[in-house]
């Protein structure tokens, strides 16, 4: 289950968008920004914008807006983004080959510092600058590293096992992007990125838009 303390879970989803658009104001030199602007970049209302600031405690000046640095600021204290995160990845399949050479993890903080795979064949390959260590040293490594996140990208059937391994760990948060529901025990987050059910979703709304227009055509 996600659970995050302290603030609304579309709040919390809504504050990175922001970020993302702060950080975009402060590399072409502005200075301030109104809360339309930001609702424009989440497709929210500037109402909502400023309910969602106000459980970090930033309220912006009415009639002016927010500074742009200090907002920016002030969410990277929020989210985390100031301090370096190390997390390891199991399943050196695609997508984790592609979340392992994502770039844009650097900007909020995240490393991967270690790769896990069950396949033998590709253990001992290269991925970057890691090399793809035996699930069976994951429990030991991540609790000598003092690992505090990991990433799942192993098939469903495989996950659980996944999971219970970085417990094991000391793991307390888990990125699981295999299409399974974990169960793990209370103190530890997980946060499911279902791919397969976004794009259920996806294929729905296009479903919807073909009906539309094959009604509209037929009139």
């Amino acid at each position: 289950m996600d659970v995050y303390p302290s603030i609304p879970l579309p709040s919390l989803r809504r504050l990175p968008i922001y970020y993302r658009r702060l950080r975009s104001a402060l590399d072409s030199g502005q200075s301030v920004i109104s809360s339309q602007d930001l609702g424009d970049a989440a497709d929210v209302p500037a109402a909502q914008v400023r309910k969602d600031l106000s459980h970090v405690g930033e309220f912006g000046r009415p009639g002016v807006g927010y500074d742009v640095s200090a907002l920016a600021g002030c969410l990277e204290s929020f989210l985390g983004l100031v301090n370096d995160k190390e997390a390891v990845l199991v399943g050196v399949g695609n997508l984790g080959r592609a979340l392992v050479s994502y770039p844009g993890f650097t900007r909020y903080g995240l490393r991967i510092v270690a790769l896990f795979d069950a396949d033998v064949a590709k253990v001992g390959r290269e991925v970057g600058e890691h090399r793809i260590l035996p699930v069976s040293k994951l429990a030991d490594l991540a609790r000598r590293m003092h690992i505090q996140m990991g990433i799942i990208t192993v098939p469903a059937d495989a996950a659980q096992e996944v999971a219970d391994q970085m417990v094991a760990g000391g793991i307390s948060v888990i990125w699981n992007f295999s299409p399974t529901t974990l169960r793990v025990p209370e103190g530890v987050l997980v946060k499911n990125e279902d791919l397969a059910a976004e794009l259920a979703t996806l294929s729905h709304h296009i479903s919807l838009r073909h009906a539309e227009h094959g009604t509209t055509m037929g009139r």
